[in-house]
């Protein structure tokens, strides 16, 4: 079988998935099985159809398996979503309608994406201004203590989501240029240290993640910047070295503002003890109630649409369960069994992802494959971890599960951008 026809056999069971998770949902709300159902599925799998259609024709070559993975994800969110909310599920359907366009317009307009290379600064510019804009007066919004999301009249988005693309595509293509020489360096003894004009773009990027730490008051983002930096820098140098210094210097960085910065020492300390009183009246009720969700799922769950997510009187018992504390609602419906199968299916997809970047036959391609799947599993580790206490909670969405147009935009851009370098880097000589 080939590749293409692979990809499209691995959408059906997709479409099942999110046909069987609506038909659970309409029996848990009224114990009965609507046909509503099967129309939901043929509508998901003729869009799925859709993009595989275009990755037939256009990137023949890419990896079969990324786009079903991704396809699975997307189904699993509009199923948790819609059980939520109907109206956010119904957003949620529109945005990735609109996703799967931007996917096909990336895919259309980049089919030599090595032209990203030449714009590398102006890239890098316009991802840091993208960070800057929710400290905009007037434009910018605060949530829970964080400034994420712009909004510029009806249009509300989060320029963080669309900012991590960018500094991967400079990190990549500065990184393809001077690896060689931050290899080199000057010899100290037995050390070998990288010059310090070669370093100056890279301590820009640690200096951005400490100035999101404390302007931005995004540690989530800052750690999924600098994680994936750090990946990037080791990939490209195999210098274990580096990305000690680097977690040395990010580590004394996070010690220093969270000794001196409010807002980042009482994140800590609510993930250190949330059930103190004097935080669960402030954003440890958040982590606390989502630690009693998932300890009320067990192993298998209470099954879907069964969870509480209201008491009584209409009170929210799950804060943010659409965003930022979805992962608590599915461990508490599909139980620890149904959490990693989730879990499974994004190593999967990383596994994928780190397959492109080892196949890739440029230097380029490489890192920027690699940096773009560092970043998807940073994000997956920030948003998990913060969930189940492991780091601070932020305010970072679950790729292609939670609800968010800006996140659903951005990851469909960054899968387009995977799928580029594995249709290149899978095809033969002859045909490139």
């Amino acid at each position: 079988m080939s590749a293409r026809n692979r990809e499209l056999m691995a959408l059906i069971p997709a479409s099942l998935l999110l046909t069987a998770g609506f038909a659970a949902i309409f029996i848990q709300q009224s114990e009965r099985l609507s046909d509503v159902s099967l129309t939901y599925g043929a509508i998901f799998l003729l869009l799925c159809l859709a993009g595989h259609l275009l990755i037939r024709f256009t990137l023949p070559y890419a990896d079969p398996y990324i786009f079903p993975l991704v396809s699975v994800l997307a189904c699993f969110g509009l199923v948790v979503i819609y059980r939520i909310d109907e109206t956010l599920a119904r957003e949620q359907a529109q945005w990735f309608v609109v996703g799967l366009i931007l996917f096909a317009a990336t895919i259309l307009l980049l089919r030599d994406f090595r032209v990203l290379e030449r714009y590398r600064y102006t890239i890098a510019l316009v991802g840091l201004l993208l960070l800057l804009l929710p400290r905009v007066p007037g434009i910018g919004q605060q949530v829970n203590g964080a400034y994420l999301g712009i909004k510029l009249g009806p249009v509300a988005f989060q320029p963080a989501e669309f900012g991590k693309i960018a500094i991967i595509i400079f990190l990549a293509a500065y990184l393809r240029d001077t690896r060689q020489l931050l290899v080199q360096g000057r010899k100290l003894g037995p050390v070998t240290v990288p010059q310090i004009k070669h370093l100056g773009p890279l301590l820009v990027v640690w200096g951005a993640a400490m100035f999101m730490l404390v302007f931005i008051r995004d540690l989530g983002s800052s750690l999924m910047y600098f994680g994936g930096f750090l990946a990037l820098l080791y990939i490209a140098t195999n210098r274990l070295s580096f990305v000690a210094i680097g977690m040395g210097m990010f580590a004394l960085g996070a010690w220093f503002f969270a000794s001196t910065v409010s807002h980042v020492q009482e994140r800590i300390q609510i993930r250190n003890n949330p059930f103190n009183p004097e935080w669960v009246e402030k954003s440890g009720y958040q982590i606390a109630q989502s630690l009693f969700a998932q300890a009320d799922g067990g192993l298998f769950g209470t099954g879907f649409g069964a969870s509480l997510l209201r008491g009584p009187n209409g009170e929210t018992l799950i804060p943010a369960p659409h965003t930022d504390l979805i992962y608590a609602v599915i461990v508490n419906e599909v139980g620890l069994v149904g959490a990693c199968g989730l879990l499974l299916v994004y190593m999967l997809l990383i596994e994928r992802g780190f397959k492109v970047a080892m196949v890739a036959g440029d230097s380029f391609s490489k890192l920027l494959a690699s940096g773009l799947t560092a970043v998807l599993a940073l994000q997956v580790f920030v948003i998990v971890g913060g969930v189940t206490k492991v780091i601070p909670l932020t305010g970072v969405t679950l790729p292609f599960v939670s609800y968010g147009g800006s996140s659903i935009l951005a990851n469909f851009i960054l899968l387009a951008l995977l799928l580029l370098v594995s249709d290149r880097a899978r095809r033969p000589v002859r045909a490139r």
